[in-house]
């Protein structure tokens, strides 16, 4: 191995398994919008067991909606600022203590609710004795907190299971190089052997790197700046056997290398791209590889030409290798990796969205 792939895994390291907790990420949007919308359905589950007439609903759903959305949202946010110690302590204190941070908000928010009323001479909460309202929310919230982190370990027990169960199958996908690759490689290379020897000695190179990393570990990461340089050395191999029917288009902007990334993911798309949409035709065709780093995501898209009508590939389709990548990166991002597919101008793209920095 050499010393450039030994510092390239060193820097690319996973935060131990064991080390994640169950409690969603509340630093991104989704779990946030989730905690908004469950708290006003519980909202108006509690107006709704609560007054007598309609007509008095959204009169009471106002003050009920205002204390569980200021506690469901000030709770996620302290959870999102705490999520780097509570993940280092283990499920039962993070869950111990996101249960003790729900209560406690709760009691501040009705401290907080009292001031104003006192202050501002307003009637927030609903009537009658204000300590009863508050042992009332306590009970309620300690009920809901037990329910939902009780849901979200098992939840979280069940994705744990999903991985064990999918890990040999994406270990052996990610392992794979397709056959017909290895055979066309080797014969470029046996006619390069009589015609360049050197050039066949750097085609032997890039191979055997291509396997070195095939044959790695799935779980352990890359980094973009590696996956780069292998989808350099695929494409030079596939440019050799195909000649100047291969036109390749580089347009990279200021792509931060050290991106943590899942290894051989470029490759794959770039494989089906010169296999459905380059091989095909006799004259060939254009692959453009697009990448820019924005809003803290790393954005890189694949776009290759399609053939015309009657010059259709042979081979199977890339649903299998666009979902193995897509479960790949669900392993290490969650859902703040995304891979789409669609025709842009006549070509067909792969828009691939990962963020950077990762873990913070």
């Amino acid at each position: 191995m050499h010393d450039k792939d030994r510092e390239d895994e060193s820097e690319c390291t996973l935060p131990d398994k064991g080390s994640v907790i169950f409690l969603p990420n509340f630093c991104s949007i989704r779990p946030v919008f989730a905690v908004v919308v469950i708290g006003e359905l519980l909202a108006i589950l509690l107006t709704l067991a609560s007054v007598d007439r309609m007509a008095g609903f959204f009169g009471q759903l106002s003050p009920i909606s205002l204390l569980v959305q200021w506690v469901g949202v000030s709770s996620a946010a302290l959870l999102c600022l705490l999520r780097k110690p509570l993940s280092r302590v283990g499920n039962w204190s993070a869950g111990l203590a996101a249960f003790g941070i729900m209560l406690g908000m709760t009691w501040l928010i009705w401290i907080l609710i009292r001031w104003l009323e006192v202050g501002l001479e307003l009637s927030l909460l609903p009537a009658g004795d204000g300590r009863g309202v508050l042992w009332r929310a306590l009970g309620i919230t300690a009920i809901i907190g037990v329910l939902v982190l009780h849901y979200l370990y098992l939840q979280h027990l069940w994705r744990r299971q999903e991985e064990a169960e999918n890990a040999a199958r994406l270990q052996a996908l990610y392992s794979r190089i397709r056959p017909h690759f290895l055979f066309n490689s080797m014969n470029t290379i046996a006619s390069l052997t009589r015609l360049n020897p050197k050039l066949a000695e750097e085609v032997v190179e890039d191979l055997a790197d291509l396997f070195r990393v095939s044959l790695g570990d799935a779980s352990r990461p890359s980094n973009l700046g590696r996956e780069l340089e292998l989808a350099h050395q695929y494409l030079s191999i596939e440019r050799y056997r195909l000649g100047d029917r291969l036109e390749v288009i580089w347009d990279l902007k200021d792509l931060p290398e050290k991106a943590m990334i899942p290894p051989m993911i470029l490759q794959p798309l770039l494989e089906n791209a010169v296999y459905h949409g380059i091989e095909p035709v006799a004259k060939g065709g254009r692959i453009t590889i697009t990448g820019y780093y924005r809003r803290k995501r790393v954005n890189l898209s694949i776009r290759n030409s399609l053939p015309e009508d009657g010059e259709s590939s042979s081979r199977k389709g890339n649903h299998m290798a666009m979902e193995n990548i897509r479960a790949r990166l669900a392993g290490i991002f969650d859902m703040e990796a995304s891979l789409t597919e669609s025709n842009v101008e006549g070509e067909h793209q792969v828009r691939l969205v990962i963020p950077h920095p990762w873990w913070e």
